[in-house]
């Protein structure tokens, strides 16, 4: 991976904020040292292995788990049923439209199945292998129903039945100015139907869960993203009182959304362990989670654009079917319609409507996946500009040039709604068409079409913004959403000078300790080393709403400065009573507080032990220098950013190679360019394996085919080009730094880049669209099936 070159960073006493700092936390996570949830040992733990059914659909007739109660290390075994009556129902906290269905959710199927993988019974036993053996004992008699797949097919009068109140989860629907008017005689009209396929996320670490109980409280160990929203959920759902259910996310090996969830086996778990007195332990294999981690995407999008020969956007119309699986997971009916508000993307036009048709099938329910609703939204608008771009038979950068918000229109109130802050698209793209050599590319592409060369190259383009930093609670509210999108965080300033921060941000990959560290640094005037970051643990963060949706740094960071701001302000009232000054003179500055025009002052370290001693402290203050502070921002931020991307196409073979990428981002300002950096090219990867790699595939029967690495292809490093990156810089005006989100920036942006170079490589052949994933198959029969 290459960087573009940047600006010297700042020389050591310099500001923390910006400099590129090693994270903190890899000193442990990279070498192992540290605790996962499947590394916790608790004395006497008991370990469950789940039975899933083998059908897609079917009534559960008959289970007897006697067989298995007598083998060896088995200690209990447990069908639906004995769960039926505490077990509740699997939690939806997004209920978006008044004709919502949502299904009953058992975290163990009782009477029916609906997915293959679903949990019929378990065995708990002295250690994992004697467990998973003695699930062969258990026997279940099934009565086979039929499967439901295709969406289309699904929504046909007659069709079999996922749920009996029918197979519709809901329709929801937005407009934006007269759409009629706007393809009234329009000149153009692109008519295009995309499929963004099924995803599995695979995150480095597998989900794992341990619970123990002490008395009348819980303790529940998770590889989760969300321990503060996993707690109430499961309060709610179980009946065992919040305080006295404890949640513990111990350092996570990455989630990608897959971990933003409350699972049946959480729940389970913590019900086990409350009836055997125990604690209980259970860590998925990798062809487990293929079939029950909640899968991603899966849309089928009808999108419609109306221009003017002049490559104008007049309107666009979007009608997308969501295939939410058999059960609404946690934020499943509300993924899509994050993506409602961007289907405009960064383009002016005089109308839109969208309509979206949530549709239940008997498969693993989907959820929030990295991006969540906008990489969809991104790729179905930056096809389609391409299309357009190709029908006028206008350059693809030009045809956006035409139609994007310029610089000095923000803030601007798109056609969605949406007010973006702030950007420069212009800086974006004209950055990344000089580190690409554009027009070089473009001169090579008509070389090589004009001597027919059997390999042919392709120049894809996504210029892309993103909405993030989820998000004001209002607004989360006046979408329905069972949350807030505000977080919380204190600061303490420990006697011997040192900080310590509690987040409410609950880091599973994102250099949380490193960035945090930089941001109190920089704000206190302490050394970065002497700062220490707590997160993770409802008992020692109790408040916060987690980590998602590209929240941490805009929203969690913010409650952290906001933090540093009242320390400071109490240091001062402190440090005048200590100097005999009056509040209005002293000034907090290089981390000490001042007496204005004096040499008189007293150091943030000296006001901390002030503090703590507490011997000559203001009347009425409090003998700690501590602070806490909670970030509600007024809007959501909008990093933006231009990908080029480069491919290479035999058309003999089908065989697709990215020669080249450039990515140029804009997320604000940075704190720390080294995490942006690995932020942005595990972004890439992911979109690049959408692109080119990943799709979860069912047979006829429902039957997951792709359970494991084997069958499912993740990209190494191995497939992946040599990344060119780089910035262009516009603050935020919705937080005090100005930042921007970035964790799903190269996940958005990537995947049409290099789809749109796929097919530009093979406009001449007739090909207008390739089905993802992009296979060496697949392109080949796009090529067999266009004319020559």
């Amino acid at each position: 991976m290459t960087t573009a070159p940047e600006k010297a960073p700042p020389e050591a006493g310099h500001e923390e904020v910006g400099r590129a700092r090693r994270r903190k936390e890899d000193a442990r996570l990279v070498t192992g040292r540290t605790q996962w949830t499947d590394n916790i040992q608790l004395p006497g733990t008991l370990h469950v292995a789940f039975l899933r059914s083998p059908l897609a659909h079917a009534r559960v007739l008959r289970v007897d788990t006697a067989p298995a109660r007598g083998l060896p290390g088995v200690v209990a075994v447990y069908s639906g049923a004995d769960f039926a009556g505490e077990q509740g129902s699997l939690p939806c906290a997004w209920p978006v439209s008044d004709d919502l269905v949502v299904p009953d959710h058992p975290p163990m199927a009782v009477s029916e199945v609906r997915y293959v993988g679903e949990a019929v019974a378990c065995v708990v036993a002295t250690d994992r292998y004697k467990a998973a053996d003695a699930l062969a004992a258990i026997e279940v008699d099934y009565e086979p129903l039929p499967a439901v797949l295709d969406m289309n097919d699904a929504l046909a009068d007659g069709a079999d039945k996922v749920h009996e109140a029918g197979n519709k989860a809901f329709t929801w629907t937005f407009a934006g100015g007269d759409i009629d008017a706007a393809f009234r005689d329009a000149p153009v009209v692109i008519d295009r139907t995309y499929v963004q396929q099924r995803l599995i996320p695979s995150a480095m670490e597998p989900r794992a869960v341990v619970a123990t109980t002490d008395g009348d409280t819980c303790t529940l160990y998770s590889a989760t993203q969300i321990p503060h929203i996993l707690r109430v959920m499961l309060a709610l759902t179980t009946g065992i009182p919040e305080h006295r259910l404890r949640v513990i996310a111990p350092d996570v090996g990455g989630g990608f959304g897959s971990k933003l969830q409350v699972t049946a086996e959480e729940v389970l778990v913590l019900l086990m362990t409350r009836r055997l007195g125990r604690p209980v332990k259970w860590t998925e294999s990798r062809s487990e989670g293929n079939l029950t981690v909640h899968h991603g995407r899966d849309q089928i999008q009808h999108v419609r654009l109306a221009a003017d020969r002049d490559g104008r956007i007049r309107g666009l119309a979007v009608d997308l079917l969501a295939d939410m699986g058999a059960y609404l997971m946690l934020v499943t009916p509300g993924v899509p319609l994050l993506g409602a508000f961007m289907y405009n993307g960064i383009y002016k036009m005089d109308a839109y409507d969208f309509r979206c048709t949530g549709v239940f099938t008997t498969k693993m329910p989907t959820d929030a996946y990295r991006g969540a609703g906008r990489p969809e939204a991104t790729y179905a608008i930056e096809r389609v500009m391409d299309e357009l771009a190709a029908e006028l038979d206008i350059d693809p950068i030009e045809v956006r040039r035409r139609n994007w918000i310029a610089h000095e229109e923000f803030p601007y109130t798109t056609i969605a709604g949406l007010t973006y802050d702030s950007g420069h698209y212009e800086a974006a793209t004209d950055r990344a068409t000089a580190l690409f050599g554009y027009a070089d590319l473009r001169a090579e592409q008509a070389r090589r079409r004009q001597s027919r060369d059997p390999v042919q190259l392709g120049i894809g383009v996504s210029t892309y913004t993103e909405m993030c930093g989820l998000a004001p609670s209002r607004v989360l509210g006046s979408l329905r959403y069972g949350a807030g999108g505000w977080e919380h965080a204190e600061v303490r300033m420990l006697p011997t000078g040192k900080v310590e921060v509690v987040t409410g941000s609950s880091a599973h990959g994102q250099g949380h300790e490193t960035a945090w560290s930089q941001i109190v640094a920089d704000s206190l005037g302490v050394p970065f080393e002497d700062v220490s970051v707590l997160h993770g643990d409802t008992a020692v963060a109790p408040k916060g709403m987690d980590t998602y949706g590209s929240r941490s740094l805009a929203i969690g960071g913010m409650a952290v400065l906001r933090a540093c701001e009242k320390v400071k302000d109490k240091a001062r009232r402190i440090a005048a009573h200590l100097l005999e000054a009056s509040a209005e003179d002293v000034e907090y500055t290089g981390g000490s507080v001042r007496v204005r025009g004096t040499d008189a002052g007293r150091t943030i370290q000296e006001i901390a032990l002030a503090a703590f001693t507490a011997h000559d402290l203001p009347d009425g203050v409090e003998p700690r220098l501590d602070a806490q502070a909670t970030f509600d921002p007024e809007n959501f931020s909008f990093p933006h950013g231009t990908h080029l991307c480069a491919v290479e196409v035999d058309t003999e073979t089908g065989m697709t190679r990215i020669r080249s990428y450039v990515a140029v981002d804009d997320v604000g300002k940075v704190v720390n360019p080294l995490i942006v950096e690995g932020q942005v090219h595990g972004g890439l990867a992911q979109g690049i394996g959408q692109a080119l790699f990943e799709e979860a595939v069912y047979d006829a029967d429902g039957n997951l085919l792709t359970t494991t690495l084997a069958d499912y292809l993740v990209p190494s490093a191995a497939d992946l080009p040599d990344f060119v990156t780089d910035r262009t810089e516009t603050p935020a005006v919705s937080n005090p730094l100005g930042v921007k989100g970035v964790g799903e920036a190269g996940t958005i942006a990537s995947t049409p880049a290099v789809v749109n170079a796929i097919v530009d490589a093979l406009r001449p052949y007739g090909v207008d669209d390739v089905r993802m994933p992009c296979s060496p198959e697949r392109v080949w029969r796009a090529l067999n099936g266009g004319a020559s």
